[in-house]
């Protein structure tokens, strides 16, 4: 069967989620863990001292502007990461899914350079993230935060990391049992939610303030 955008959305919808075996690899098979991953949106671990980063001037962050860069920073190999599930197909999908309006990247840029990001989908309240990359120190930690914000404030209700990293575990990622994780899904896949591109600025601080003021347990 062709894997289509169209199929990849109806996938999501059941919990599946495509991958191939290697940059390289010329084929895609569907995962279906028995753990699945997830970032739960209302307590979101946000660190002072990350919180200073994200409200200071080191980083520009955009939305939707350059996801092919984003999809490809992802994919480009690193000392820690050798090789990639992102294959030529599985970008040429989600970049398709990019012009549909369902798939959305978040990038930060350095001086100019896009340094990293993060990208994924979105169906009804429920976000799906793909993959992330960084090339410069908290570079991709502050696109998830922005993420966060703007998932939080769009009214979604799940972030799915299919998988739990030590990376994700810091900001109160889990994993939770594969039927927990379907059931949550169906709860949320067909409610309405928005995706923010451009939220006002100072409404955007005040969600990370807040974020951060749960961290540390504050009110």
């Amino acid at each position: 069967m062709e894997v289509t955008p169209d199929l990849v959305l109806r996938a999501y919808r059941h919990g599946l989620f495509p991958m191939a075996e290697g940059r390289a690899g010329d084929k895609l098979f569907w995962l279906d863990p028995i753990k699945r991953g997830v970032l739960p949106l209302d307590s979101f671990h946000l660190s002072r001292r990350l919180l200073r980063t994200v409200l200071s001037d080191q980083y520009e962050v955009t939305v939707d502007r350059n996801f092919a860069g984003t999809i490809a920073g992802c994919a480009t190999p690193l000392p820690d990461r050798m090789d990639t599930w992102i294959n030529p197909q599985i970008e040429r999908l989600f970049s398709e899914l990019f012009r549909m309006g369902h798939a959305h990247s978040v990038e930060t840029w350095q001086n100019g350079t896009l340094v990293g990001g993060l990208y994924g989908v979105a169906l009804g309240g429920a976000f799906f993230g793909e993959s992330m990359f960084s090339f410069a120190r908290d570079a991709s930690k502050v696109a998830l935060v922005h993420l966060v914000a703007r998932l939080r404030l769009g009214g979604f209700r799940l972030l799915d990391t299919q998988f739990v990293t030590a990376h994700l575990a810091q900001f109160g990622a889990e994993e939770i049992p594969r039927d927990t994780y379907k059931t949550r899904l169906a709860a949320v896949v067909d409610e309405p939610a928005v995706w923010l591109p451009e939220p006002d600025p100072e409404v955007l601080e005040a969600e990370f303030r807040h974020l951060a003021a749960r961290a540390s347990g504050g009110a």
